[in-house]
């Protein structure tokens, strides 16, 4: 059996998808996986063992649709379900299969602060794309492989001990996910480990900023747009714990076992997009805004809050989340 999976983007979708993947590959017998994304978020796959073949696309599926044909799969498993994809399996003219996205309810959700969304996981609904062929959720973690290049020694570059420190992942692509800037400081200064921050390249100046208001007040590196995403997910493995936004790295760090505490902007985990610990909620937790009745503005955010105020972050509780983080990561400073 050859199998085509289709996820495009971004991050933490497609890190979500692994459980689907390594599922196909241990319960279906002679089975060949493929695995169409686009080129930019290859990294996340290229080194994932249970797949066969990785198809990358920059722009637009013309791009690998003769390849894609020539293959002659047996099943589409549909991880994105747009327009694209709908048209892609057009072309193709094979079996496929698909999820429930849910569309309305999360329209409902953020236009209505109407919750009709199920208390469910979106990868346990990843897994009805493939309950047909038998294939069911064996409630293990994501996966996110990486190399020895992508190894960082912690104590060479950063003079730290692997797990006696915490990362904070401080970027996220919509400023509406993102913690302010003095939260941000606030929290860090009332950590008990040293702190190494993370993120990519449009993270650099945040970062820099960071670390000239922070000083010699407190032990704080800026990895950020210095790393590949394999080298920033290596200094998140080797830490005691997470401080992250909504983001790809929340979703990165649960394939280590790594505990999170995650902060919530405008967007809220009824989406079904928090931390996947399958039977382990002791290994993360949530801090939102409640009761707030703008929130969630949008299922995916904004480059500014369209309330002008944004409350959702700005009236996070500081003290809470610093005592989070310092709670997990206490017995550390007690050996």
């Amino acid at each position: 059996m050859k199998i085509l999976i289709i996820r495009f983007s971004s991050i933490g979708d497609i890190v979500l998808t692994t459980p689907v993947v390594r599922a196909l590959k241990m319960q279906l017998k002679e089975v060949e996986i493929h695995y169409l994304t686009k080129e930019s978020f290859k990294g996340i796959l290229e080194n994932n063992p249970h797949i066969d073949k990785l198809f990358c696309i920059k722009k637009d599926i013309r791009e690998a649709i003769e390849e894609l044909k020539s293959e002659k799969y047996d099943h589409i498993i549909d991880l994105h379900k747009n327009i694209r994809t709908l048209r892609l399996k057009r072309l193709l003219r094979i079996p496929a299969h698909s999820f429930p996205k849910l569309n309305p309810e999360k329209w409902l959700l953020v236009n209505f602060k109407w919750n009709r969304m199920p208390d469910v996981h979106v990868v346990d609904r990843y897994f009805e794309a493939v309950s047909s062929l038998g294939v069911k959720n064996d409630h293990q973690a994501s996966e996110f492989y990486l190399t020895e290049n992508d190894h960082v020694d912690i104590a060479k570059e950063y003079d730290l001990m692997p797990g006696n420190y915490i990362t904070a992942a401080i970027g996220a692509q919509f400023a509406t996910k993102r913690m302010p800037f003095d939260k941000v400081v606030e929290v860090i200064l009332k950590t008990d480990l040293p702190v190494i921050l993370v993120g990519g390249p449009t993270d650099e100046a945040l970062g820099e900023r960071i670390l000239s208001t922070i000083g010699n007040k407190k032990t704080v590196f800026s990895a950020c747009g210095k790393f590949s995403l394999g080298r920033s997910a290596s200094i998140v493995k080797q830490s005691a714990c997470l401080l992250t936004n909504d983001t790809g790295m929340m979703h990165i760090a649960t394939c280590f076992g790594v505990p999170i505490v995650s902060v919530w902007g405008n967007t809220v985990p009824d989406l079904g997009m928090y931390p996947y610990y399958p039977g382990r909620k002791d290994l993360f937790s949530i801090h939102e805004v409640q009761g707030l009745k703008c929130r969630p503005c949008s299922k995916i955010g904004f480059q500014e809050c369209p309330k002008k105020h944004f409350d959702c972050m700005n009236l996070q509780n500081v003290a809470q989340i610093s005592k989070d983080l310092n709670d997990r990561t206490g017995s550390i400073l007690q050996k």
